[in-house]
């Protein structure tokens, strides 16, 4: 499965199957964890064989289900953490993904269990995802068309055009795409609007765009 095809398969699960991760899948989620947090200075640990998260009441109202493992979303208390979980954190989606893992991002109704994690002085916990094996594949959700979350009236580059509709894929909060791109010569904009976990949409909207836009020919605006 290629990343664009992870993209496209990709629907949020909360109901999973009694079946372990597997040791060389969680070996290859634990690699390109140490990639990310190489790269982003971030903690993100994976959680494995805990079901405690996910029982009691708030995952019940989250409609959660059979989750026992999770990746655990971590960084210094700083404004750009929420948008750094995002954009890595998806990156971790897509690779699960990709080997046969279903997800879900869970920002309230899961249970804070401290001994599943480690926390460095300074540090949070700032949401997690929801792994394993899922009952179903998920479903796909209504979606926003481009003219609704793109400033440019005109015509417009192809690989501008294939970025944002891949960013139409990306899981957001409550599924409400509260984003805006704009186009100014080959640099590129996507400002988050306003509600819960916007920061984090805005981090998992930047990256699908850059599957979809390809990384030459453009860069974000500073």
């Amino acid at each position: 499965m290629t990343l664009a095809e992870a993209v496209k398969r990709r629907h949020s699960v909360r109901s999973y199957r009694n079946r372990p991760i597997e040791e060389e899948t969680k070996k290859a989620l634990k690699e390109e964890i140490d990639k990310c947090n190489e790269e982003s200075g971030l903690h993100i640990q994976l959680v494995t064989d805990s079901p405690k998260a996910f029982k009691g009441l708030l995952p019940h109202y989250g409609k959660f289900s059979g989750v026992e493992n999770y990746i655990a979303l971590i960084g210094d208390k700083s404004p750009s953490l929420p948008e750094q979980c995002g954009y890595y954190g998806e990156r971790l989606v897509l690779l699960a993904q990709q080997l046969g893992l279903n997800t879900c991002w869970v920002g309230l109704t899961y249970k804070k269990v401290r001994r599943d994690y480690f926390l460095n002085p300074g540090e949070k916990l700032c949401l997690v995802i929801a792994l394993g094996y899922g009952t179903n594949q998920g479903f796909p959700h209504k979606s926003k068309i481009f003219s609704q979350v793109c400033k440019n009236t005109g015509a417009v580059p192809d690989w501008f055009r294939h970025g944002v509709h891949f960013a139409l894929l990306a899981p957001t909060a409550m599924n409400q795409q509260k984003f805006q791109f704009h186009l100014d010569g080959n640099r590129v904009t996507v400002k988050a609007g306003r509600g819960p976990y916007s920061k984090v949409d805005l981090g998992i909207v930047k990256y699908h765009f850059e599957i979809g836009a390809g990384h030459s020919g453009w860069s974000w605006a500073k």
